[in-house]
């Protein structure tokens, strides 16, 4: 129901959106990216333009005193033939940087996706609202956390009193900006605040932007520019996995890439700590090469379940294992800290390895669940942030900003 004196209607700006690199103006409204417009125009691929536009670690933020806030969004929700529904995406409430609400928006547009027969056909759909009320009433931060796993055009933003901007980034905080895999992404995670690398921005007192892209840690060179142009206080890097599962390169293309991707970031943040992530945990990856392929099987029966397709005896002709991986990353870490003294690294089985598997399986043998994102978060967050001699170490906000 709408408040008795009326509603106030904020047009959605840049200056209300964090964790976003471009809006584009749509039909309905805008669509937070996170990945610029050069870089989308030199990409191929369906995967990584549906995961950049799913947004990940994008909330909107403002300050206000109203007790009442909708948000209008379009949805577009995806359909997997064979698999079970998907629930509607989260949308999370803070206030003053507390959780406080939670919300889904009904309707939107399906994308109905065929794995099998690689097939993807879209309806459209309308238009939903998300409403929040009984918020306290009195001057307060307001940040909505849109749906990590769901394309979200942003329609319009209403209120039973005036909204204004918050200066960004919050003073005193440090910008992390993070690239990984789905796994960074936050795929199965319960919210898009409770995907690991919100939990550890949060435990760590930094603000976030998230360049976890399902299925698309590949090293791409318009990521890394993208990297290189966004300005930051610390940058991870989370690359693996999905090297793997596509079987894109071989270890001789492997090296001279990362070598490339880094070289490449540090063209815009020279001395900005940068944290170089090997694969969490895996059993299927950990000597066995990709490509991943669903399981047919668990397909039937109604689950999602991914296999390798390799041998391990292809490893002698160079073909990528996480192991490897993990080897060769350690390698080039050493290799560049001789020169490079803000470059770190981090095993990723320090944040997920073999015993948390025995307690925390993946459940589709790929993917961490909601348990596991909050294990991953909690000790990246010590690791990085929090630790008596931290990863990124204890530097002041703005001393390693992007260099114009």
């Amino acid at each position: 129901m709408r408040p008795e004196h009326g509603w106030t209607t904020t047009p959605i700006t840049a200056d209300l959106v964090r964790g976003a690199l471009d809006l584009e103006h749509t039909d309905h409204g805008v669509l937070p990216h996170r990945l610029p417009a050069l870089a989308r125009a030199q990409n191929t691929d369906p995967q990584l333009a549906m995961a950049e536009a799913q947004p990940s670690g994008v909330r909107l933020v403002f300050r206000t005193r109203a007790t009442a806030v909708e948000l209008d969004t379009l949805p577009t929700k995806r359909v997997y033939v064979g698999a079970p529904p998907r629930p509607d995406g989260v949308y999370d409430l803070l206030i003053d940087g507390r959780p406080a609400g939670r919300g889904s928006v009904p309707g939107g547009n399906t994308v109905t996706v065929d794995l099998t027969a690689e097939t993807a056909e879209v309806q459209p759909g309308p238009v939903g609202t998300l409403s929040f009320t009984g918020l306290p009433d009195h001057l307060k931060n307001v940040e909505i956390w849109l749906p990590h796993n769901e394309t979200t055009e942003l329609v319009a933003l209403r209120t039973d009193a005036p909204v204004e901007p918050v200066a960004a980034p919050t003073p005193g905080r440090r910008v992390w900006l993070h690239h990984g895999s789905s796994i960074s992404h936050g795929s199965d995670a319960a919210s898009p605040t409770a995907i690991w690398p919100a939990l550890a921005a949060s435990l760590g007192g930094v603000e976030l932007i998230n360049l976890g892209l399902s299925g698309s840690a590949l090293l791409d060179p318009f990521t890394a520019r993208a990297m290189r142009d966004t300005p930051a206080d610390l940058i991870s890097v989370k690359i693996g996995i999905n090297l793997v599962n596509k079987d894109l390169m071989r270890l001789r293309a492997f090296g001279p890439a990362v070598h490339g991707f880094l070289d490449t970031i540090r063209e815009g943040h020279p001395t900005t700590p940068l944290l170089l992530v090997s694969p969490i945990y895996c059993p299927m990856h950990e000597d066995t090469p990709g490509p991943t392929a669903l399981d047919l099987a668990t397909l039937s029966a109604g689950r999602l379940c991914f296999q390798p397709m390799g041998d391990p005896a292809e490893r002698a002709a160079g073909k990528l294992t996480l192991n490897v991986i993990r080897e060769e990353l350690s390698h080039i870490v050493k290799q560049r800290s001789a020169t490079d003294p803000h470059l770190h690294h981090l095993d990723g089985r320090a944040l997920y390895g073999e015993s948390d598997f025995a307690e925390l399986p993946l459940p589709d043998q790929l993917h961490p669940d909601a348990a596991t994102h909050r294990r991953i978060g909690e000790r990246f967050a010590e690791l990085a942030f929090t630790a008596p001699e931290p990863l990124f170490g204890r530097g002041e906000p703005g001393h390693h900003r992007h260099s114009d």
